[in-house]
This record gives structure tokens, sequence and C-alpha cells, in this order.
């Protein structure tokens, strides 16, 4: 994977239809939602013949943009596959529990879910609580798929956990050979957050495939948890090494303050982030106005026209008023996902939680899926999944294709 252009053009060209499920399995997807913690309305809980599908993610907190909309993007799926007959005839019963991106909070909300019912888990959200989630699914040999954990560490804690994002090197050996191949940047500064294995992931892969390809990187900036208030230092390093751009791999809460004291000081560089980035454009109390020319890797565009996702789009809008980002995306495929997996397997809601894993993880590596955040869809044992990103810019406060 040298040359982004193979990898975006792969993405562009599909037309992302929503036939879901190419090859071994087949499904489909669009339409509503509800809310937070919520089963839904066509699936009562304790009824039989009913798969019961646990989620978890930050829906308060500083990450709960992320939450909201995975915890809304998957309602979308399952009311619409449970309007049309369920799967293989068995309705979803599906809750959501919010983590507040604690770890610990994330492993109390799985034993809650377990406690409900709980036979396959669409979680969690973010990465560090996917890690201490993960060892627990791992444990009970529960089938897991994560919308949006990138880390390879994630999938590394047992076969019964895949992923529907792409993972943290892809993005950032993506976003090293996009800036070579459209000369992005003459200059790159890099900033990230070094006690955050999502973030030091992207960078270790970045900086790798950086001096592969000869980009000239003037600066490596870090901070952590501890220090994620004031990026003064680092932005004055940066512009007094003549970046004019800056790397941005975490987070659009901590971007979000990058963007507000570059500003203040003055210092205007090319802002390139990756898929945390998403969600920066419905941050509370956030002039997006800072965020104007900003480039993102990221498997979903919103403003994409082929029937999928335009569907999507419109359900989502019409039940919360606001755009999908990418991780509401990503949890609409990941019920699909699950849904194809299950076809393909052919397991029944009475059958116990460990060898409805066996068959599930089996059943992984045959399906071949199309969704909204990708064509063309498949998984190895490793547990991760075979697409690509695309480059987005945001232009008058929404992403538009940067291609």
């Amino acid at each position: 994977m040298r040359k982004i252009k193979k990898i975006l053009s792969s993405i562009l060209v599909a037309a992302m239809a929503m036939s879901l499920i190419a090859g071994c399995g087949s499904s489909d997807a669009s339409s509503s939602a509800s809310g937070e913690a919520s089963d839904t309305a066509t699936a009562e809980q304790g009824a039989e013949g009913t798969f019961y599908i646990g989620a978890i993610g930050p829906t308060t907190g500083a990450a709960a943009i992320y939450g909201s909309a995975v915890m809304n993007g998957a309602q979308i799926a399952v009311d619409e596959i449970n309007a049309a007959g369920g799967i293989n005839g068995y309705q979803i019963a599906y809750k959501f529990e919010d983590d507040v991106h604690d770890a610990e909070k994330s492993v109390n909300a799985y034993n809650s879910l377990k406690d409900w019912g709980m036979q396959i888990l669409m979680g969690t959200v973010t990465t560090n609580p996917c890690i201490a989630v993960g060892a627990e699914t791992a444990a009970d040999n529960m089938f897991e798929l994560t919308p949006s954990a990138s880390s390879t560490d994630v999938i590394a804690l047992g076969d019964n956990i895949f992923q529907v994002c792409f993972t943290d090197p892809n993005q950032g050996v993506a976003s090293a050979d996009y800036m070579a191949e459209t000369g992005l940047g003459s200059n790159i500064a890099v900033l990230y957050n070094s006690a955050d294995v999502y973030s030091s992931g992207i960078y270790e892969t970045f900086i790798e495939e950086a001096e592969t390809l000869g980009l000239n990187v003037v600066y490596e900036g870090t901070f952590t948890d501890d220090t994620k208030t004031d990026f003064s230092t680092q932005l004055q390093a940066a512009q007094a090494a003549g970046a004019d751009l800056l790397f941005l791999p975490f987070y659009y809460t901590e971007a979000s303050i990058v963007f507000q004291q570059a500003d203040a000081m003055g210092y205007d560089p090319i802002f390139f982030g990756v898929d945390g980035m998403d969600g920066i454009l419905t941050l509370e109390g956030f002039d997006t106005s800072l965020a104007e020319g900003v480039y993102l890797l990221t498997p979903f565009a919103a403003d994409a026209e082929d029937d999928a996702t335009v569907n999507f789009v419109s359900a989502y809008e019409a039940a919360y008023g606001e755009t999908p980002n990418q991780f509401a995306a990503d949890a609409y495929d990941a019920i699909y996902i699950i849904k194809a997996a299950i076809e393909e397997s052919g397991v029944t809601p009475d059958m116990s939680i460990s060898d409805m894993c066996e068959a599930l993880k089996s059943a992984m590596t045959q399906i071949t899926v199309n969704g909204v955040t990708g064509e063309d869809m498949t998984w190895d044992a490793s547990g991760a999944v075979s697409k690509g990103p695309r480059a987005v810019i945001i232009q008058d406060g929404v992403y538009v294709s940067a291609e």
C-alpha cells in the first residue's frame, strides 16, 4: 500500500452499494433510530427467539459525540432489520450502555449487559475501553465487533474480536502516502498523545512511512492526558521549525483546542487529521470556521451520491436532526455485518454464547460486505478489515471529498 490513490480510488470507484454481502452471505440496509440505553421497540426483552446485541461507548463526557453517533447509527440498522423480518426470522434486541470513555466503567457496562442477556457485543467505541472489555470477551468467548476502536492491540486480545474501522497502522501509512502523492505540505510537524495507544500507534507508522517516502518532518511534539489543554509550546515550536502542515492523529476535543490556540497566535498551517477528528463539526461551542480547510482520512463521506449513503444519511437526519459522521456509519455497517455473519453461520438464539462465537468468527472470514463505509469489505482471522480510507476536506462547515 504505497500509493494512497490506489487506496482511495478503490473506495471511490465503488458505489458503496447497500446490497450488503456479496459472496457467501447477503444483507441490506437504510432507516430510523432511538435514544440512549434503549431496547428496540420491536424486540421485547425476554422474548424467545431473539438475538441480544449489546453495545458500549461514551454518550456523556469528552468523547460523547463518538458514542452517541454509534448508538444512533446502530439503532437505525436494528430498526430496519426488525421491520424487514429480522435475521432468519429472529428479531434483534439492542441495548447501549454509556462508559464515559473510561475503561473501568466500560467493563462495568459489559457486565451489566451480560446480566441483561447479551449474546453479541457491538463495541466498544474507543480504544482504551475496548482493550479492557476485549480481555473480558476473549475470556468469555463472546463474539465482539467494534465499529471504531482501531488499534491492533484490540484484535490482538483474541480471535473473537473483529473491527469495522481500518487499523491505526493503515491510517498512519495512508496519511503519509497521501501527503507524498499530493505534495500537501513541504515541512511537516506531528503532534500526538504519547499516552494514548490510538494516537501513538498512528504516529509510529506515519513516521516510518514518512521516512521511507522522504517527507520532510521538521518537528515532532507530544502531549499526555494530563497536558491536553495547552498546546502553545508545541505550536510555537512547530511554527519556529517552519512547518506548513501539522499532522494531528488524535481526537476532536483536543484538536478543537489546537485550532483555537493556533488561530490566537496567528499560526495557519494546513491541518491534517485521521478518523478521530470526525466529530469536530458537531462539538458544542466550537467555532467551525476554525476547522475550515482541515483534511482528514475517513471511510465515510456523507456527501457521497450512491443510493446506500443517500438513504442512510436521509434516515439519520430525519431521526436525529444532524448529518451522520463516520462513527455512525461504522455502527450502521456493524449491525449489518453481524446480520451477514449470522446468516452465513446459521446460528440461532438458543445456542450458547461460546458456540455462537465459534460459528460467527468462522463466518467472518467467509463473508464479503458492501456498506456505507466501504465496498467488498472482508476480514481475515486476525479480525482486521480489508478496506481503505478516503480523503475529505472541511469546506463551508461540511465534509466534502478531497479528490
